[in-house]
């Protein structure tokens, strides 16, 4: 059973901690909010992406497969909104920044709707991942618990990276960096969503 799961455990923890727009907002979030107010925004998304894989895993992949327009859209939705992001990002001054909040948990949950990244795992685990031998629903639960269980460290490195870094950003000109940064992050994963 270990053997089976080790390939899906490696590639959830790939997509997990490898840069995207899930983690780049939550490093931001760490840097601006703190870890403690994250935590609603890191369950939100472990959630989020736990039931999109749960559901893509039950069939609505196969959507995607066979109507290909359906996955350019949501690449092309997912790319506007991440550079929305961005531009807020960027054009936010210092007080605003740290006046706002970070992402609820239900904001972080839907945000995995317009995700590209996420639908690109989901579909992956749905088509590649499923366990043999299980029922669709055992299965798809079981491929969206163990996504889960990697995910909650994983992308908590991400708001503990931004807590790391929280305290260099005490002077306005660094933290103004950093946000252009992030935002730039933003805008290089949508235009990478794009190609």
């Amino acid at each position: 059973m270990w053997t089976d799961l080790l390939p899906l455990m490696t590639y959830c923890f790939v997509m997990s901690s490898t840069p995207g727009p899930n983690n780049v907002m939550l490093a931001t979030s760490g840097a601006l909010f703190g870890y403690r107010r994250a935590l609603p925004q890191i369950f939100g998304q472990v959630s989020g992406v736990a039931v999109q894989t749960y559901v893509t895993c039950l069939g609505l992949g196969s959507l995607f497969v066979a109507f290909p327009v359906l996955h350019q859209i949501l690449r092309i939705t997912g790319a506007v909104y991440l550079i929305y992001l961005a531009w807020k990002l960027c054009a936010s001054s210092i007080g605003e920044a740290q006046a706002a909040k970070p992402l609820s948990f239900a904001q972080a949950a839907l945000f995995q709707a317009v995700n590209p990244k996420s639908w690109v795992r989901a579909i992956t685990l749905a088509t590649v991942f499923m366990p043999a031998g299980l029922s669709a629903p055992m299965g798809a639960l079981v491929v969206a618990v163990v996504g889960a269980v990697i995910g909650i460290p994983s992308v908590s490195m991400w708001a503990l990276f931004g807590v790391a870094i929280r305290r260099l950003l005490t002077d306005p000109r660094k933290q103004r960096i950093f946000n252009l940064s992030m935002g730039a992050m933003l805008v290089v994963l949508a235009i990478s969503f794009l190609r």
